[in-house]
């Protein structure tokens, strides 16, 4: 006839009790497989169902987990300033060379500038917005 025992997991077991439930149930199996053949028993298996932890040690947990979610994202957030960044470079390296390239971006620039704007008025002709946005040396 099975039956069924509780048996305390050592602290340390529970802290990673997500990670590691086939090393917890190794660890019970060899602990009480050694002490039934003491007795004579047979041990037929283990399994580890669910490992219910302290109000406190959920609270740690959660902000275990929590701290290291951030992090990652911390991580993404970086590698997308440090694309954008190496994209504005590419971009201005190939602005450098090519006039054309340059007046296109200010054009690009401008449009963007006049979206936002309900009325511009324009005195010079538009080399003169242009120049005011834009000063290269």
């Amino acid at each position: 006839m099975a039956r069924r025992s509780r048996v305390r997991i050592p602290l340390q077991l529970q802290e990673r009790s997500r990670d590691h439930r086939r090393t917890c149930t190794e660890v019970v199996t060899a602990q009480v497989h050694s002490k039934l053949a003491d007795y004579g028993l047979q041990l037929d298996g283990v399994g580890v169902k669910d490992i219910v932890l302290p109000g406190e040690m959920k609270t740690i947990l959660a902000q275990v987990v929590e701290a290291g979610k951030s992090a990652e994202a911390n991580v993404i957030r970086r590698r997308e300033e440090t694309a954008a960044t190496r994209s504005l470079l590419n971009t201005a390296k190939v602005m450098e060379d090519n006039p054309v390239a340059l007046r296109l971006k200010e054009l690009e620039t401008l449009e963007r500038v006049a979206e936002r704007i309900d009325k511009i008025s324009v005195f010079g002709g538009l080399d003169q917005v242009l120049n005011g946005l834009v000063k290269l040396r």
